[in-house]
């Protein structure tokens, strides 16, 4: 089996919460008693471009929650959105305890004005030195466009990374393309897998 070289992890679900994911725009929903229906009819329309990096926050938020008028401010919108974010402190743990071992970078799919919070709030260049957000490249998971990139970037064969992500969909298209991915569902089993890859904690 080649050796590790490079390690790319999911940031949502993974490091951290999940930034703007269905459990949070319920939280925004219920707390700005939004028209469910309507808000996630406009959210499907313009989260591609937004995760894509095409439009801006202030662009998404004008398109999904104030095409009409409000009783609150966009600002309000926009700290409850970024308050909703959490660490995964177990994994991230497990991610600082392997930087300086192994190139470490991050494929997530994040609009720019989240990722960039996330990146600084949470001190995630401390550990990761390359991130392929979908924001920053214009591609999303699980296009394998993206683990392409990723792999171009680093210059290192799909054997010799691995990849952490808590979607099968997305550490199945990594798998297709010979990256040894990981789905994970607990630090413990991280741990374990990284350990039969040769990753040792």
């Amino acid at each position: 089996m080649p050796e590790i070289r490079a390690l790319f992890w999911d940031v949502g679900g993974v490091l951290l919460t999940n930034a703007w994911d269905h459990e949070e725009r319920n939280l925004a929903i219920d707390a700005f008693h939004l028209d469910k229906d309507e808000f996630e009819k406009r959210h499907k329309e313009s989260v591609q471009p937004f995760e894509e990096g095409r439009i801006s926050l202030d662009e998404y938020l004008q398109r999904s929650v104030f095409y009409q008028p409000r009783t609150f401010q966009p600002e309000e919108f926009k700290q409850l959105i970024l308050s909703l974010s959490k660490p995964k402190s177990d994994v991230l743990e497990i991610a600082r305890r392997l930087r300086g071992k192994f190139l470490m970078g991050t494929i997530n799919n994040e609009s720019r004005e989240l990722n960039q919070y996330r990146i600084k709030t949470f001190g995630l260049a401390e550990c990761f030195s390359l991130f392929v957000s979908s924001c920053f490249v214009g591609i999303r998971k699980p296009d394998e466009r993206i683990y392409r990139m990723a792999l171009d970037f680093v210059q290192r064969a799909p054997e010799e990374c691995g990849f952490i992500d808590d979607r099968p969909v997305n550490v199945e298209a990594a798998a297709k393309l010979g990256l040894c991915a990981i789905l994970l569902r607990s630090p413990s089993q991280l741990k374990s897998d990284l350990q039969k890859f040769g990753v040792e904690i």
